[in-house]
């Protein structure tokens, strides 16, 4: 796959990604599992003997981050790793192929009976949960699913009662720990592009509302406020682009500051980008609010309080 990886750049194949998962905008679930599936958006990173484009990381995530500008509604981080992780497997054919649909629990486990933070549980064929091994593939018809609509009354998280679990298959743990980390380097593209797509639109308004006379985007404060979201967004994503990258040691670095940096920001920028748009800010029909709800679901998923928290501990420890 190298020589298709010299003739394509991520950004480009952003751009047909782009097209793909608008085409998905007001289908149903599994019409939009055709769409990208079609697309070949699930097999991005996923090997080519199990019908994936073999490319690098850093295509998917150029691909989730198309995905956020467009405030896609559907577990398309999850079903990407999941068909990376499975590789040549029949398990990763069915996910590149769209014929299955699979999600990830974040929270809970295989030996706690019960997990919660699945996103789209009620629509998905498997649902990966820890296990004392690593990971194991669930049967969703198995089952029970009942949805927690707290953070999200339209596109709710799920919870799972694993009583009567049937396994599918499993990942060893360091298969498991891969998965995790390339999930977060795909959430945070994800992420980023949310953000994007919020900035962009308080851009745009601001430029165009007239307020005696001048636009709103001529007020200082106005201008301030906008030149801080442009800089937290550039900030993640140099971050994301640095985790993508080996150091200097040729190591690989780990994503946990870029995607809890991700998220912080991306609150702050969708949150500053409702507050810029005054009363219509906080309308249903103004769509930032699906932004900023689908961050708090990521946050609340990844416990990203705690994980702020052991990162610091982390850099205090090294010092």
């Amino acid at each position: 796959m190298s020589s298709q990886e010299e003739s394509l750049r991520p950004e480009e194949f952003a751009e047909a990604a782009g097209a793909a998962v608008a085409d998905t905008q007001g289908r149903g679930f599994r019409e939009a599992a055709a769409v990208l599936a079609t697309s070949g958006l699930f097999g991005v990173c996923a090997s080519e003997e199990s019908g994936g484009l073999g490319l690098d990381l850093a295509f998917g995530v150029a691909v989730c981050e198309a995905a956020g500008k467009l405030q896609l509604h559907f577990p398309l981080v999850e079903q990407m790793v999941l068909a990376s992780a499975f590789t040549d497997t029949e398990i990763a054919g069915a996910l590149v192929s769209g014929d299955k649909v699979a999600t990830i629990a974040w929270q809970g486990g295989l030996s706690d009976k019960f997990v919660t933070h699945v996103a789209y549980g009620g629509d998905c064929d498997w649902v990966l949960v820890a296990d004392e091994q690593g990971a194991s593939l669930i049967e969703l018809a198995s089952v029970s699913v009942q949805a927690n609509d707290t953070l999200d009354p339209d596109f709710p998280h799920y919870d799972i009662n694993l009583d009567n679990a049937i396994v599918k298959a499993r990942l060893s743990a360091t298969q498991y720990a891969t998965l995790q980390e390339h999930a977060q380097m795909l959430y945070s593209g994800f992420i980023n592009g949310l953000s994007a797509q919020a900035l962009q639109r308080a851009v745009d308004y601001m430029s165009t509302r007239v307020q005696f006379g001048r636009p709103l985007s001529a007020k200082q404060v106005v201008r301030h406020t906008l030149a801080r979201m442009r800089l937290l967004h550039e900030t993640s994503t140099a971050a994301l682009f640095r985790a993508l990258r080996k150091n200097e040691f040729s190591e690989v670095r780990s994503i946990g500051p870029a995607f809890s940096g991700a998220i912080a920001n991306a609150v702050f920028i969708i949150e500053k980008a409702i507050h810029l748009h005054g009363g219509m800010g906080f309308t249903w029909e103004l769509p930032l609010h699906y932004s900023l709800r689908e961050v708090r679901k990521i946050e609340a998923a990844f416990n990203n309080g705690h994980r702020l928290e052991m990162l610091g501990a982390q850099f205090i420890a090294t010092v």
